[in-house]
């Protein structure tokens, strides 16, 4: 791993509260009706905690200065920040200590960082509830955060002066001490309880860029030391007295129920204490895991498939057919398409496709629940802290106010912890059997039934001057809608998924004429939010696109893509950078050769350049990647290389592998043996970039995924000259080539 810091300028000129009324004795079946509804729709608002008894700094000691939510410090000088995001390996539980410090002036030695409990005082600004997706932790807090550290740091100094009798102007701080101009000191510690009688400032004065002393600089992560030496505690950690296992046999597709199932036989295996059948699907519950699952195995569950007994991947491409025809949503209308085809010396006509895909996360889905009462208690690893609080409130009929959710560590989210379908589940079975329950699924359970990054296909038609510059593109689009089966988003009145479209209709390449338009297609499986949404395939769409202009025209691909991005200043600079560092301008290493992409995503601009060799039977082999990214200002380049690198890997998975097929209405794949992962022998060389930029923060979690398959299609055509146009890869096709 290589990371830089470039400037590129030189290289190119709703939530609502949910409010739930008493709980009040249900009986099971009303339990299971309201279970269905969660499980099977998620059509309920998504509460963020409104109702806790207290907030954070409310419970904080009284020998602890502790200003705001987001912080504390305690007589011997340490300070405890709160993160209120999850951690999935992103490296949030360094990012938003490091911002708090920075604008603390905290001795970073003394820093160390807690989970946050469900709160609204740790709502996402971007989202209006506390939770982790969309790449927006940094970018939503990087102004309340670094606020409430220099507030905290303002009253400090106030406390100081005071103290000392002197103007607060005249001091100045310094890793955790309050500094007089002759010279005397005061650490933190010492002034806890004198900065706690000072009023909290409105808006305390932040930082220049150029006084950073934390932000801004590698800086290794909090969590490290924990996860090498065993003691961090993941989901699946969690334990309790008494609890009991479930593994459940989920329903193969959402709304499918079991037509019979052998009760008995789950019951003989040793150790099963339990077999309760609820809307997802029949769960089995025993002492352990083992016993749990050889009960789950024998329950030998026959499944009423209905309409969807005749779901195949072939019923997929229909339906995606379909909704081509049916394109009439426009997510983006410039000029006339007619007119500039009429204009066109040439055309250029492609589709491309993408299959489903899962999460496929390392960490197996898991929810610990403990229903006591009028009381429920979680331990998971959940994107949505907030949003569970009142979905499982209705779950197990409580107040919000009564749920408490434990946060512990994710490994691995993409998306797929976002769901509630495992904490809904958990709860239920708690609710239900009396005791505290570790639901755990295999990743052949999260596989076969889970909630896949939607397949897609795009058709272009573009027309060329005869210069090669294009007159008019025109695009449309099929895949089924994420935003319909979010539960908490609605299609707008205009019929586009702007998730289905994103980085497609707003591609930043300046063409004239173009018509971008989408239509929805529905096969039947579940969808969900997937690393990078939309962009992931989108961004494969347009880049390969562009790159079958530039062919068409003749052109060097870099060169034509910066011809149509004079007014796209960081797009350019990093598509410039990467190239330059890549060597774009001189020869490949004999037998290999180069791609490039450059996309925009959640407010970060990544250019690729993949270096690709291959073989006469069509194997693929990706060398190097050289990565370029703007993400505005920086907190810790380290994570942003680090994230860079794992997005590269998840993208690659998918070009080179990564597909979910269905035959006879059920999943054909199941685990690493047939939906495969990229190999630690496989994985290139990677050198990150990082443009120094005064621009607004950008996301880093997923930007890095969209140019990679993009990137090595482009190099797969320069090798081979054949244009790959469907993911994953079909490497028998190049044996043809």
């Amino acid at each position: 791993m290589g990371i830089t810091f470039e400037h590129a300028a030189s290289l190119a000129a709703s939530a609502s509260a949910s409010e739930a009324g008493s709980p009040a004795s249900t009986s099971r079946r009303s339990l299971l009706k309201g279970g269905a509804a969660l499980t099977l729709s998620f059509t309920l608002p998504l509460a963020a905690g409104r109702a806790l008894a207290q907030s954070a700094d409310a419970a904080a000691p009284s020998n602890t200065f502790a200003p705001s939510a987001w912080l504390r410090i305690t007589p011997d000088g340490k300070v405890a920040v709160v993160c209120g995001s999850a951690e999935m390996g992103q490296g949030v539980l360094t990012a938003i200590p490091m911002m708090v410090a920075e604008e603390l002036d905290a001795d970073w030695a003394l820093v160390s960082v807690e989970q946050a409990p469900a709160n609204t005082a740790y709502n996402n600004p971007m989202f209006g509830m506390q939770a982790t997706g969309g790449s927006t932790t940094v970018r939503a807090h990087w102004t309340p955060v670094r606020q409430a550290g220099a507030a905290a740091r303002q009253m400090l100094i106030a406390a100081a002066a005071k103290q000392w009798q002197l103007d607060a102007a005249s001091l100045r701080t310094e890793r955790g001490q309050v500094i007089a101009p002759d010279g005397r000191k005061l650490g933190y510690g010492a002034l806890v309880a004198a900065a706690a009688q000072q009023p909290v400032p409105d808006k305390p004065a932040l930082k220049d860029r150029k006084d950073f002393r934390i932000m801004g600089k590698p800086t290794r992560r909090l969590d490290s030391a924990a996860k090498i030496n065993g003691t961090a505690k993941f989901g699946i950690d969690a334990k309790v007295d008494g609890m009991l296992v479930a593994v459940m046999a989920r329903a193969p597709i959402a709304g499918v129920k079991p037509k019979a199932f052998d009760e008995a036989k789950a019951k003989s295996v040793k150790g099963v204490r339990k077999v309760i059948a609820i809307p997802s699907g029949v769960a089995v519950l025993a002492d352990g895991y083992w016993a749990a699952k050889q009960g789950r195995d024998a329950l030998a569950v026959e499944w009423d498939l209905g309409d969807h007994a005749n779901l195949s991947s072939d019923k997929v491409s229909s339906a995606l057919e379909d909704g081509l025809q049916n394109a009439t949503a426009i997510a983006r209308e410039e000029g006339n398409v007619k007119d500039g085809a009429a204009t066109s010396a040439r055309q250029v006509s492609a589709q491309y496709e993408v299959p489903y895909l899962a999460h496929a996360c390392m960490e197996p889905l898991n929810c610990l629940a403990w229903v006591r009462g009028d009381e429920v208690t979680i331990w998971a690893g959940t994107q949505s802290q907030g949003p569970a609080q009142g979905i499982l409130s209705q779950v197990a009929q409580v107040t919000p106010a009564k749920v408490k959710v434990n946060t512990l560590l994710l490994g691995g989210g993409f998306g797929r912890r976002f769901a509630p379908d495992f904490t809904i589940d958990a709860t239920l079975l708690s609710k239900l059997s009396g005791s505290p329950v570790k639901l755990i699924y295999s990743r052949e359970d999260d596989m076969a039934a889970g909630y896949y990054r939607p397949t897609s296909r795009v058709r272009f038609e573009a027309g060329l001057d005869d210069k090669g510059q294009p007159r008019m593109l025109r695009a449309d689009v099929a895949s089924p809608s994420i935003m319909a089966a979010s539960g908490f988003m609605k299609i707008p009145e205009n019929g586009v998924d702007s998730m289905a479209v994103e980085g497609l209709a707003d591609h930043p390449y300046a063409i004239p004429n173009q018509r971008i338009a989408y239509g929805r297609a529905e096969p039947g499986p579940q969808v969900w939010f997937w690393r990078s949404v939309g962009h992931s395939q989108n961004a494969f769409f347009i880049e390969s696109f562009i790159d079958e202009l530039a062919h068409a025209a003749k052109a060097d691909p870099l060169k034509y893509r910066l011809g149509l991005l004079e007014q796209q200043p960081r797009a350019r600079g990093v598509l410039a950078l990467a190239a330059e560092k890549a060597g774009w301008s001189k020869p490949a290493p004999k037998g290999r050769y180069r791609g490039l992409a450059v996309a925009e995503s959640f407010g970060t601009y990544v250019a690729e350049v993949a270096e690709v060799s291959v073989g006469k039977d069509g194997a693929i082999r990706v060398h190097k990647v050289t990565a370029a990214v703007d993400c505005g200002q920086t907190v810790n380049p380290q994570t942003i290389a680090r994230q860079i690198e794992g997005a590269v890997v998840y993208g690659l998975t998918a070009a080179l592998y990564g597909r979910i097929t269905f035959k006879d209405g059920k999943v054909e794949q199941s685990n690493f043996h047939d939906y495969p992962v990229l190999r630690m022998n496989e994985m290139p060389k990677v050198e990150v970039h990082i443009v120094q930029s005064d621009a607004a923060p950008g996301g880093i979690g997923e930007p890095g995924t969209p140019p990679i398959a993009p990137a090595v299609a482009n190099a797969i055509f320069a090798a081979t000259g054949k244009r790959l146009r469907q993911l994953p890869f079909d490497t028998e096709a190049l044996k043809k080539a």
